[in-house]
């Protein structure tokens, strides 16, 4: 195997340790920031970070009306309302939740490709679909104590899951919005019109829970954690993805994001101590085998990072 080769899956690996990480670390920002806060202080410290990412490249092609608008439904959905809801549901339930039903975003990119480009469902992917759901549902319907939430009321806790479901297709459209944009805007270009738009979507929330936020009493370590996710999230993980898959297809690309949901939950685990039973552990390798299913080399679906 070539050295570009070890270099791609590398760059791959990283770009979803550093999602599950940030996705189980924004518990404890959730700890200091209110939810609209932390969302717009992510794009905004993304913005400036990728302010040169925003102009065309030489050589490349204007923006079209087209372009433009399906841009603005990626971040909504793909930004804006995955920010939100992921969010909301790991502040919810717990980070080793959110890894439970992360790992869905395959099936769920498999689901909406078939309703809205036709794309077939192969039956590795229907019998991946139904594991990822069945992992999902066991959590859900485990007591609070076996879903390591015994403090989290059980309303509150089924939000939580939804919520994080709802983030997970929100993803996935991301996913299937992507695979109409053209081939004229660069994926780092792209990646800065989307954050850009994710951050005047919420700015009037974010506006909103600023006007009465003590910003004096964050820590220094709290503002260093903040600037990770939002480099983490809107940067660093777009850019390794895209390098990856310049020499590695994306079939078999797709099997890295099993370490997605297995960096969240040690980050739920490991850091913020939170219990790993019986009801977590088959929820996971439900949830794992189905990622695998849909995503291992010679299976349909593509999937994408956050």
């Amino acid at each position: 195997m070539s050295g570009g080769l070890w270099a791609a899956y590398a760059s791959l690996a990283a770009s979803m340790l550093l999602v599950g990480s940030y996705v189980g670390l924004s518990k404890l920002l959730l700890g200091v920031f209110p939810v609209f806060l932390l969302a717009w202080l992510r794009f905004g410290i993304a913005a400036v970070a990728m302010l040169n990412w925003l102009p065309r490249a030489p050589g490349e092609q204007p923006l079209s009306a087209h372009d433009r608008r399906l841009l603005f439904w990626e971040s909504f959905l793909g930004n804006f309302l995955f920010s939100i809801c992921m969010l909301y549901g790991v502040l919810w339930s717990s980070a080793v939740s959110a890894g439970v039903v992360m790992a869905a975003i395959p099936a769920a990119v498999a689901l909406l490709s078939r309703v809205f480009l036709g794309e077939r469902i192969a039956p590795r992917v229907a019998l991946a679909i139904v594991c990822a759901m069945a992992g999902i549902a066991l959590l859900a319907l485990a007591k609070p104590e076996q879903a390591g939430t015994p403090d989290v009321a059980a309303e509150t806790r089924w939000l939580g899951h939804l919520l994080l479901l709802g983030a997970v297709f929100c993803e996935a459209s991301y996913v299937v919005i992507g695979k109409r944009l053209t081939g004229q805007v660069s994926p780092r270009r792209i990646s800065a019109w989307i954050n850009l738009w994710g951050l005047v979507l919420v700015t009037p929330l974010g506006l909103w829970q600023a006007l009465s936020y003590r910003f004096a009493a964050v820590s220094a370590a709290s503002w260093g954690l903040l600037v990770f996710y939002a480099l983490a999230a809107s940067v660093v993980t777009v850019w390794l993805w895209m390098r990856g898959l310049r020499h590695v297809p994306a079939s078999r690309a797709g099997v890295f994001t099993v370490l997605l949901p297995v960096a969240a939950a040690l980050v739920g685990v490991v850091v913020l101590h939170e219990p790993f039973g019986a009801a977590h552990a088959t929820a996971f390798a439900l949830a794992l085998c189905g990622l695998l299913l849909a995503t291992w080399p010679g299976a349909p679906g593509a999937v994408a990072q956050a």
